[in-house]
């Protein structure tokens, strides 16, 4: 038996953030301040994880080459997030309000290639790919078949409401714990029998 930690990370990482960024909330802004800072931090600290669990996931299918290009889509998308989040954590800790942490957010977006890279578009390359290894690992009959459905809920949750992000998380946990505590992934010409 193999213990994936990065598996269990993640999602709680990602669970912390969304209960951070709820309790920031509460006076009716995000930011700046203790909470803003740590909920970022962990955010960043679950993409770092999520790299390792894409190319783990990657490992599992066999490592060939449509699972590389997802965990490369995957990283980068992770990289992208990580430098917007590193964005919003240096203005946290630039400004003395909301406004000034925005009007810094605001400059910094406008440079050439940042709101390309860091928010428009290069986070989807995050959602894309792990989305597309555990589809692959469902279709190679290494996970069981509920497994994208729920990956793909978690994914959904923010762009439904922010808010939804610690429901969101759990759903990811469920899905990766059994990726989190499996034994050795068999070889493309081994398959693991369906888990349905």
């Amino acid at each position: 038996m193999e213990f994936r930690p990065a598996f269990i990370a993640a999602p709680v990482l990602v669970m912390s953030y969304g209960i951070i960024r709820l309790v920031d909330g509460l006076d009716g802004e995000r930011g700046p301040g203790p909470a803003w800072t740590i909920g970022h931090l962990a955010f960043i600290g679950a993409l770092v994880a999520f790299i390792s669990v894409f190319w783990q996931m990657r490992r599992m299918t066999g490592g060939r080459v449509l699972a590389t290009v997802f965990a490369t889509a995957g990283t980068f998308g992770a990289l992208a997030l990580i430098t917007q989040f590193s964005i919003d954590l240096v203005a946290g800790f630039l400004a003395t309000d909301n406004y000034g942490m925005s009007m810094t957010i605001h400059q910094v977006r406008t440079l050439p290639g940042i709101a390309q890279l860091a928010y428009d578009f290069g986070p989807y390359a995050f959602y894309l790919g792990q989305l597309a290894l555990v589809v692959l690992l469902a279709v190679q009959r290494r996970v069981k078949v509920w497994t994208p459905v729920l990956v793909l809920a978690d994914l959904a949750t923010p762009f439904i409401d922010k808010d939804l992000i610690p429901l969101g998380s759990v759903l990811l946990l469920v899905s990766f714990l059994p990726l989190a505590r499996r034994t050795t992934a068999a070889t493309p010409a081994n398959p693991v029998p369906a888990l349905v």
